[in-house]
């Protein structure tokens, strides 16, 4: 059974990356309080970064604190899942937190290394709302941005391109509400083109939002093998690593199986990378905490493709 990377800190939702030969992990940072469980995410009351590091005999190390929510203006509360890419020998921390109105945006934060520390800009990225941003350099150096979150994440509230914001609205039924992407500056910085919605299609016709073991609920991955484009992410509350494959960053992707299956309580969040010619899941969670479910860990397995390229599925 695969242990947690480490074990003095609570770590969940792990944005793993190759960067000058050596594996990185960017986690939200889990701890204790005293919030009850709710559909909003009060619980998941994070306030920093850390970086970890692994060698390749497996030896982790916690490079400290990278970033910490007092250093960014905007940000209220709630530092949940982050991601990070390199681009121009710089590397740009991308997290989700709630501004002072009660909205997540997303910030970006720069450094000269991969493990930081971060110097976080003072505003959010305009145009960014809901959570969990996961950033995909393609091959030509374009780097597109993939974020969304329903429920607590704010995803239904918005439409499309995040003009529009209706609060308190539901997730609504018929077709389902599919992530957002939008591309980024050759800085990094910010947007370089209006958000997007991405669809998620089954036999060619888009998924329903009452398809609740494939429709997308949050957590967005995006990994790119033999020229193709790998979208996973978590359906939610069916708590399962799903994953649909496209010709393009922005899709569509014909929905492709389950990656992982429940993990122990409520959440579940992902990342996938290859590292010396195998590659690895990076997921949690609380078995640690035996079972508490805003203390969460990390851990890692190695996972395969059949002769199709599909993914075999895991079981925790």
């Amino acid at each position: 059974m695969p242990t947690p990377l480490v074990t003095h800190i609570y770590t969940a939702d792990p944005s793993a990356h190759v960067f000058n030969g050596k594996l990185y992990i960017y986690p939200s940072h889990d701890r204790e309080n005293e919030h009850g469980f709710n559909d909003q995410g009060d619980q998941y009351d994070m306030v920093d970064y850390h970086v970890l590091s692994l060698e390749a005999d497996g030896a982790v190390t916690d490079h400290g604190i990278a970033l910490r929510s007092t250093q960014v203006p905007w940000v209220n509360k709630q530092m949940w899942a982050p991601d990070c890419a390199s681009k121009n020998g710089q590397y740009y921390l991308y997290f989700p937190a709630r501004a002072h109105n009660g909205l997540f945006r997303i910030g970006v934060a720069v450094s000269t290394r991969p493990e930081g520390p971060f110097t976080p800009q003072q505003q959010p990225i305009e145009g960014s709302f809901s959570i969990d941003p996961a950033v995909f350099v393609d091959d030509d150096g374009a780097a597109y941005c993939y974020f969304g979150g329903l429920w607590g994440g704010q995803l239904q509230c918005y439409n499309a391109d995040g003009s529009c914001y209706t609060p308190n609205a539901p997730e609504p039924s018929g077709r389902a509400i599919g992530p957002r992407v939008a591309r980024l500056r050759d800085d990094m910085l910010e947007f370089n083109e209006r958000v997007r919605e991405l669809t998620i299609t089954l036999r060619g016709e888009a998924l329903c939002a009452e398809d609740h073991e494939r429709r997308f609920f949050e957590a967005a991955w995006m990994h790119k093998r033999a020229g193709r484009y790998y979208f996973s992410y978590s359906t939610g509350d069916t708590h399962l690593i799903a994953y649909a494959v496209g010709e393009s960053p922005y899709g569509p992707f014909e929905y492709a199986g389950t990656i992982l299956e429940p993990v122990l309580r409520w959440t579940t969040h992902h990342s996938i990378v290859e590292f010396k010619e195998k590659t690895y899941l990076f997921y949690h969670d609380c078995e640690l905490s035996k079972g508490v479910d805003h203390l969460r860990s990390v851990e890692m397995r190695e996972i395969h493709y059949d002769e199709d390229g599909k993914i075999v599925k895991q079981t925790p």
